[in-house]
């Protein structure tokens, strides 16, 4: 049995990460809210367990946001998935790198480290450091 092609190009569903937007003031305490809907969001099966963390909203940077984002890491890492963040304030970036936490960026690349085995020449009489 044979059959004509159809024309044009083949339909794929778009897989689209779903989307958890946060909003600001952040306070100490208001984890709970924003973690049980990323918990929804990863148990409705999301693009391969990314979503997408849209903190444009939080307002200024601070220690209570990167409270909420590391623990926001941390339930989504348990469950097998990630989040990606999308249109972080700058300060808020470098706050995350000041305490030594890497989150995804929506627009940029993943920066990932050297493998293991890989070494850097050495040119003969160069000092050693």
């Amino acid at each position: 049995m044979s059959y004509a092609p159809a024309p044009g190009l083949p339909v794929v569903d778009a897989m689209t990460p779903p989307v958890l937007v946060l909003r600001g003031p952040v306070t100490p305490d208001g984890v709970s809210g924003p973690s049980d809907a990323l918990r929804a969001l990863l148990d409705g099966g999301g693009a391969g367990g990314v979503v997408v963390c849209d903190v444009g909203g939080l307002g200024p940077p601070g220690l209570a946001a990167v409270n909420l984002l590391a623990r926001l890491q941390l339930l989504a890492r348990r469950t097998g998935g990630r989040i990606r963040l999308r249109d972080p304030d700058p300060a808020l970036c470098s706050l995350l790198d000041l305490v030594g936490l890497g989150f995804e960026v929506e627009g940029q690349p993943a920066q990932r480290e050297p493998a293991p085995s890989v070494e850097e020449a050495v040119e003969p009489g160069d000092p050693a450091v």
